[in-house]
This record gives structure tokens, C-alpha cells and sequence, in this order.
């Protein structure tokens, strides 16, 4: 059968502005609708949601008509059936619009026109109408009928189901938007500082800028990273958390450099170089995390370089966990390879793990990069990589993660350093804790 088209006159009924919620899932949507209307034989097949005063279309099958309904659009609910089938004002099974008296005198009835038409409400679990279901066809049916109806009513039941899985998430999303956005105006987090060693040197030569979080639920700080980065404020907390443990960069020992973590996403905004715009960077070192991919070496490279000449240097986190740090170290030179805990765990029985820490020595002494072994947590691993030939250490075995006022006052710590360095005939510092002239606050 021959379609009218729509005139321009026509779809003066239809002007109005583009509304767009969240997206749901249409996995399974764009399918039902698309087996439906060609079952059915009609000509378009949508989901819309109702917004306010608003039929808002989120999901449309009209192959030719694109131009005319798309998903987003959006009519107003006193020109379109929806309000008067949900009502029951209109039956949800009309064969020819014509032989009802509400929708024969509909203008959008004439206007598409619609000759014959399905629709049935889309029903949450606790009992909202979340829109409607509904196909029509340009021209009437009258072999159109309830088993057709019963049909459309399953598949509605079907995507109510995809729709309230999706709202549940979007609405989890948002709170957990709303919750990072507290951490960050309230300032609920505060770094603690882990020191690394130099055991050849005796001395604490840095310490690595970890977070903690205050606000509940207490968990893992990697988890409220996780959770910044689906709200799309990962870049943001990063940048107050590094601006929070900065504030204790001239607190440190004398000579005591501070190693702070960035994603390579962060680390390529001027916000982030803007960080370190009125201060000596001449002791932070930045790690860069080897997990996170780099979308831009050029324009990484680029921002780090404003940084390094300055005397910034560069650290290559988690070595060893994944092709990845490869590609970090050829393309951004570091001055220092971090190798990952992972990798350092059983190193003094494990044949392969030696073997691989050995190679990774050869490589960074082959390019003049320090190597760090991180997470050093027992006495055997320490001498293993000892004798393997790694000098710089981190580790729970060296010292936890402390705020910066337990940091210098942690003689223990030092004391056991000293130990390890006697131990193994390396020549401990006298100075570990000598604290820096406040001049050096940031």
C-alpha cells in the first residue's frame, strides 16, 4: 500500500524540542521493535518515555522515516494518543482509527495520518507507567487483533524489564556522582606518605603520596578512584588529592623528594601542569601509572615536558604487569622504573621472577633509569633482590604508608633500615630525618 508523507504543514503538529534522557539498554530493544513492526506489518515501531508534559521518543524503528522520527524527539502528550490510552479514553487496539470518535478527531490522526494503531502503557515493577510501546501503520487493518495485542503487551513486559534495569543504574550513577562530588567540595581524604629507600645510600630518598579516604563506606582507596572515574571526576579528585599532598612537600626530611600518582588522561591537562605553576618541582616525582593506556603520546609528552625541564622527573609505575610499560618507557624516557609488587612477590624462590627482575635491571641500566622494587614485604625478598642487584626499595617491610607527622618521627623505621643496610655491607646515611627550612613549603 501506497504511505503518505509527511508535508512540512504536516509536521508542524510534530515541532517541538528534542528531549533526552538517560539512554537505556537496547540490547535487546531495538530488535523487539524491529521484529514487531515487520510481524506486525506496520510502519513504525517506538518507546517513548513520558517526561513531564512530554512523549519523548527513545527508541524508534521507521526504516525510510528517519527523517521524520528519531529517537529523542519529543511531542506534547495532549497532541499524541498516549495520555488518552493510558486513561482509557482510546482502546490500546485500533484497527482503523477512523471508527474511533477521540482519535478520528485527533490532528496527528490525519496529519501522518495513522491508519491503524497498537500501543500499551510500559508498566515499572512498582507500578509507574514509564511510557508507552506502540506501533501504527499509515493505512487501517481490520485484520489487526487481540493476539496481536497480547503480542505487543509481552514484548512491552520484556523491555519494562530492560528499562528498570537500566533506571536502577542510572540512578545508582547519579548517586554516586553526588557522593564523589562530596568527597571532593568537603575534602574528605588525606595523604599518608610511604618511604622508599635507597639502601646502598642509607637514606630515605622519597616518599610515594598515598590517599585515604574519610568519608563512608570505608574501603580501598583504588575503589573511590573507580568510582570518580565512572562519574567522570576521576581527573578532578586526582588533581585536589595531588593539591592536598603537595601541601606537605617542604615538611619532608631534607633531600626527601615526593612521589605523586597521575593517570596519563590528567596528567596531559593544562590543569594539571597549572598545579605546579608558583612552585619548585625540583623534588616531586610523578609516577605514571603503567595500567592506564595513553590516548596521546605526543601531547603527554608534550605536557610533561614544561614539567621536567623544570626538574620534575618522571616515574613508570607497575613494571612488569603488562606490555604497556614497555611502550611508556620507549616513548616518555623515564628516570625511573617502579616494578611492580606483583612481580616482586616470591622473588627469592621464584626462578622466573628473578629472571625477570635480572632482565629488567639490564634494560634500565642499558638506558641510565633508576629501578625501584615496591612492595618488598619480607626479609627474603629484600636480600634476593639484594643480591640480584636493586638498590632502591619500597615496601611494607621499609615502612607503611603514615601521615607526615608519624613519618618523621618514625625512628623505627630508620632503625630498621640501618639494620638491613649493615646487614647486607651497605653503608647506612646518618641523616635520615633531618627535616627541611620551611622555605620549601609548597
Amino acid at each position: 500500500m501506497m504511505a503518505r508523507i509527511w508535508t512540512p504543514d504536516d509536521l508542524q503538529l510534530f515541532q517541538g524540542k528534542t528531549l533526552r534522557t538517560e539512554p537505556y539498554s537496547r540490547k535487546l530493544i531495538r530488535p523487539a521493535l524491529r521484529i514487531l513492526r515487520a510481524h506486525l506489518d506496520m510502519d513504525v515501531a517506538y518507546v517513548s518515555e513520558i517526561v513531564d508534559d512530554q512523549s519523548v521518543f527513545q527508541e524508534v524503528d521507521a526504516p525510510g522515516l528517519e527523517h521524520l522520527i528519531k529517537p529523542g524527539d519529543a511531542r506534547p502528550l495532549d497532541q499524541v494518543y498516549c495520555k488518552h490510552i493510558i486513561d482509557g479514553d482510546i482502546p490500546e487496539l485500533m484497527p482503523d482509527t477512523a471508527a474511533d470518535p477521540i482519535a478520528c478527531q485527533m490532528p496527528v490522526t490525519s496529519a501522518v495520518p495513522i491508519g491503524r494503531h497498537l500501543s500499551v502503557p510500559i508498566r515499572l515493577s512498582d507500578g509507574r507507567i514509564y511510557g508507552m510501546f506502540c506501533c501504527f501503520g499509515f493505512e487501517p487493518d481490520t485484520a489487526l487483533g487481540v493476539r496481536d495485542l497480547a503480542m505487543l503487551r509481552a514484548f512491552a513486559e520484556l523491555i519494562a524489564d530492560v528499562i528498570e534495569q537500566e533506571l536502577v543504574a542510572n540512578r545508582a550513577r547519579q548517586e554516586n556522582g553526588e557522593r564523589i562530588r562530596g568527597v571532593i567540595d568537603k575534602r574528605q581524604f588525606a595523604p599518608v606518605f610511604q618511604p622508599i629507600w635507597n639502601l646502598e645510600k642509607g637514606g630515605m630518598e622519597s616518599v610515594e603520596a598515598l590517599t585515604r579516604f574519610s568519608a563512608p563506606p570505608m574501603r580501598a582507596p583504588d575503589l573511590w578512584f573507580q568510582d570518580a572515574a565512572e562519574a567522570n571526576l576521576d581527573g578532578e579528585l586526582e588533581l585536589a588529592t595531588i593539591a592536598e599532598a603537595l601541601k606537605h612537600l617542604g615538611k619532608l626530611p631534607s633531600g626527601t623528594c615526593m612521589n605523586i600518582n597521575v593517570s596519563p588522561q590528567t596528567a596531559s591537562t593544562p590543569a594539571f601542569v597549572e598545579t605546579f605553576s608558583s612552585m619548585d618541582i625540583s623534588r616531586v616525582i610523578l609516577e605514571l601509572t603503567e595500567h592506564a593506556s595513553v590516548e596521546s603520546y605526543d601531547a603527554l609528552s608534550e605536557s610533561l615536558a614544561a614539567l621536567r625541564n623544570r626538574g620534575m622527573r618522571l616515574a613508570i609505575d607497575d613494571a612488569g604487569s603488562g606490555y604497556a610499560c614497555l611502550r611508556h618507557i620507549l616513548e616518555l624516557k623515564p628516570d625511573i622504573v617502579k616494578m611492580d609488587a606483583d612481580l616482586i612477590r616470591d622473588v627469592d624462590r621464584d626462578v622466573a621472577r628473578q629472571t625477570l627482575v635480572m632482565a629488567l635491571i639490564s634494560f634500565c641500566e642499558g638506558i641510565s633509569v633508576r629501578l625501584l622494587a615496591e612492595g618488598v614485604e619480607t626479609e627474603a625478598e629484600l636480600k634476593a633482590l639484594c643480591q640480584l642487584g636493586v638498590r632502591d626499595f619500597q615496601g611494607y617491610l621499609l615502612g607503611r604508608p603514615v601521615p607526615i607527622a608519624d613519618l618523621e618521627a618514625s625512628i623505627d623505621v630508620a632503625e630498621i633500615a640501618s639494620a638491613y643496610c649493615r646487614k647486607y655491607r651497605i653503608a647506612p646515611s646518618t641523616d635520615l630525618f633531618a627535616v627541611a627550612p620551611a622555605s620549601g613549603a609548597a
